[in-house]
């Protein structure tokens, strides 16, 4: 615990050596405004870092999490709004105080009722009012796919859901068909209301295929970032062989890249190119 803390002091202590007069000029200068980006794009690379499920790289981030954390508390301390104790000091009590069936002797039977427990503690013990919707308790700040998901979540737990998930792929067919319907009126229309009624159905195609995910469980933004990674990984398969052939990535060399981008899926050996590459 000695060792945990003393971890924690020489971080603050560093961070308020940065900020100090003679510090860091970036440092210094940085915002609770500022440093919005950076917190979002912190956490997509912890998020990354775990799952390639590298310890390592899940230390850097997490220590990068805890840099930005602890600097955004202690300008504000600065400010004398609060302080970093405070901060502390107030997860801990609220942690304590949301697990009753932990440090209270309260019996639950399942994670659902202490979800339950969470909403009733929120509005009875520290006197939050209950939301005008359901659906406010979904940040606005969230990327909109996360929002998507979470809004639909709420929505089902009052049943206002499709029955099966039979309900949300016909609901895809549909809003594709409304998609090419719009894509077709673009010509001989006028341009920004014709691009206007593409980007509606656009919209509530995605929203569909959200709520398929979530009838198999699956988070949206988690597969979403797993097929980056997969087309992250063959495009550059295809630059590598594209560069092995002395090919140039190009349209003129469209279908070549395709015959790469399927060779991708189970890759051959750069030498399976090597007599394409001396007939040429």
């Amino acid at each position: 615990m000695q060792e945990l803390s003393a971890a924690f002091c020489r971080l603050y202590d560093i961070i308020v050596r940065l900020r100090a007069p003679g510090g860091c000029p970036w440092d210094r200068e940085q915002t609770p405004q500022s440093l919005r980006g950076d917190l979002i794009e912190e956490t997509y690379e912890c998020v990354e870092a775990i799952d390639e499920q590298d310890p390592v790289h899940i230390k850097e981030e997490l220590g990068d999490l805890f840099l930005l954390v602890t600097m955004l508390s202690y300008i504000h301390e600065e400010q004398g709004l609060f302080s970093v104790a405070n901060v502390l000091d107030a997860v801990s009590e609220k942690l304590v105080r949301r697990h009753p069936h932990v440090f209270a002797g309260l019996t639950v039977k399942d994670s659902q009722e202490v979800l339950d427990n969470w909403a009733r503690i929120k509005v009875e013990q520290e006197g939050r009012k209950p939301k005008d919707s359901l659906l406010d308790k979904v940040s606005t700040a969230l990327p909109p796919l996360d929002r998507a998901y979470k809004l639909q979540k709420e929505a089902a737990k009052v049943g206002f859901d499709w029955p099966d998930r039979e309900g949300p792929i016909r609901k895809i067919h549909e809003e594709l068909r409304e998609v090419l319907e719009a894509a077709s009126a673009l010509e001989g229309s006028d341009p920004g209301t014709a691009a206007d009624a593409v980007e509606a159905e656009l919209g509530d195609l995605l929203f569909s295929v959200v709520n398929l995910c979530r009838f198999f469980q699956v988070e949206p933004s988690v597969a979403l970032q797993r097929t980056n990674g997969t087309f992250t990984k063959r495009f550059k398969y295809i630059e590598k062989h594209m560069a092995f052939l002395g090919k140039e990535l190009s349209r003129d060399n469209l279908v070549l890249m395709d015959e790469i981008w399927q060779a991708a899926r189970h890759p051959p050996t750069v030498e399976a190119y090597r007599g394409q590459r001396r007939e040429e």
